[in-house]
């Protein structure tokens, strides 16, 4: 990724040229003309039509993607990536906040003050993304292919996210010559096929054999095949990610001047969250599974203390505290999209086509590639071999948003009643789990004329 500190110092540059034209201007100023200098803080449509500021505008996109992913600006609030785990079973709630609280337990508000800030952060990616494809065509008419396709990725990808966690009723508002332009609500699929069709976008670019041409193409495949596997097309996405290396990967980076990993923030630091162990019955075994692939410690313990975390409690002082050690550290790198999910699509598609056999292989040659894993048996039953399958998936690609999906998929696709897919029964601070088995659209979104309700249903 291109550091959000490159984005932050074009805007610098922009807004201190703004700022050289006022105290300029003010040894000619009439008393009036000082009601017209300009606002350094803002900056209009009118200040990117150029060459650079459609560059700056590329950049903003990539740094607001960061933040709607991995990566927490201070003051800001975690993004679906961990809220959406939090809703699942990969996190349990660690602290005393009641937007969390109702996350975690399934009984969202359309009001939750924290879905709502993340929403909003999705949204500045996506139209960040989408202005940046148009000025670059405007004003970089030459820029190489795989800057342009990276922000039909990050469209692709955002959309996508969203309708793996929302409800029917999504809304994807634009802006055209500076003035906001609201949508209308849309169904999952609707969202689905919006989504696929950024990513289609991107790959019909022309691509290069630069490493950045084929980290874009690669990430757009794997967001292709994520997307055609959501709309249950199975054969499809297999044969989108044919060529993907395992080892791919694209990663977020992160630091203490722009943006914090916000795994090792909101659990190891703040203890605000804890990996999830068997949650609500359904719930995976993530916290003592003793995977290499989604290594836990407890907080305290030995393998904790070395990596300084030596509180034993979480924030709200409950037990036990377990902490993820993939992302050690305020800096640590998050590859969002990997080669890996391309062999899950792929097992995925064999097993949907009945080639039982090829889907275990598969499976088994991705467990390869990690020591201390051992190779799995034939689960036995249709059922069984689905458990086994969604079970790698989810320690393969744990934190990275696809738990909330694939729950949704097993409910639409597979026929599973939501009460044995979600965390259900006795809630581990008091009371039942919900029934929730979406997000619902932020209260927020009423603001829009065209909307009317926050879903237009709360199915999976």
């Amino acid at each position: 990724m291109i550091p959000y500190m490159t984005a932050r110092w074009v805007r610098m540059q922009l807004r201190r040229t703004a700022v050289i034209g006022s105290i300029v201007a003010v040894a000619s100023c009439t008393p009036t003309e000082f009601l017209e200098v300009e606002d350094p803080d803002i900056i209009n449509p009118s200040d990117v039509q150029s060459p650079a500021g459609a560059n700056a505008v590329r950049l903003g996109a990539l740094a607001r993607f960061n933040w709607a992913t991995s990566g927490v600006p201070t003051g800001d609030t975690e993004s679906l990536l961990m809220l959406g785990g939090l809703f699942a079973d990969e996190w349990i709630n660690g602290d005393s906040f009641i937007a969390r609280q109702e996350i975690d337990q399934r009984v969202i508000t359309p009001e939750n003050t924290f879905l709502t800030a993340t929403n909003r952060v999705l949204h500045r990616a996506r139209l960040a993304a989408e202005q940046a494809v148009d000025l670059l065509g405007q004003y970089v008419p030459n820029a190489p292919g795989w800057q342009v396709a990276e922000m039909h990725l990050v469209q692709a990808y955002v959309v996508n996210l969203m309708a793996e966690h929302y409800c029917d009723g999504l809304v994807f508002s634009t802006v055209v010559d500076g003035r906001e332009q609201f949508g209308s609500p849309i169904t999952v699929v609707a969202a689905f096929e919006r989504a696929l069709d950024h990513a289609e976008d991107g790959l019909a670019l022309n691509f290069g054999t630069t490493a950045n041409d084929l980290r874009v193409r690669y990430a757009l495949q794997v967001v292709r095949g994520r997307i055609l596997l959501n709309l249950n097309r199975p054969a499809e996405a297999a044969t989108a990610v044919t060529g993907v290396p395992t080892s791919f990967a694209y990663t977020m980076q992160h630091s203490l001047n722009t943006a914090s990993n916000a795994f090792w923030l909101f659990n190891n630091n703040a203890r605000r969250y804890s990996v999830a162990n068997n949650e609500g019955t359904n719930g995976l075994n993530f916290a003592t599974a003793n995977d290499p692939r989604v290594p836990v410690c407890v907080g305290g313990d030995a393998a904790c203390t070395a990596i300084g975390v030596t509180q034993t409690n979480r924030d709200d002082l409950g037990q036990p505290f377990h902490v993820q050690r993939i992302w050690t550290a305020r800096e640590s790198p998050v590859a969002i999209i990997q080669g890996i999910e391309a062999r899950m699509i792929e097992a995925e598609a064999q097993l949907r086509a009945g080639d039982t056999t090829a889907a275990l292989n598969t499976l088994n040659v991705a467990r390869a590639t990690v020591s201390g894993l051992t190779p799995l048996t034939d689960a036995g039953s249709t059922a069984a071999r689905v458990d086994q399958l969604f079970r790698e998936r989810a320690f393969w690609l744990f934190g990275r948003g696809h738990r909330v999906g694939d729950l949704r998929r097993l409910i639409r696709q597979y026929s599973r009643p939501a009460n044995t897919v979600f965390p259900t029964g006795v809630w581990h601070k008091g009371g039942n789990y919900g029934t929730d088995v979406n997000v619902p659209v932020p209260q927020a979104e009423l603001n829009n004329p065209n909307v009317e309700q926050a879903c237009l249903n709360r199915n999976a």
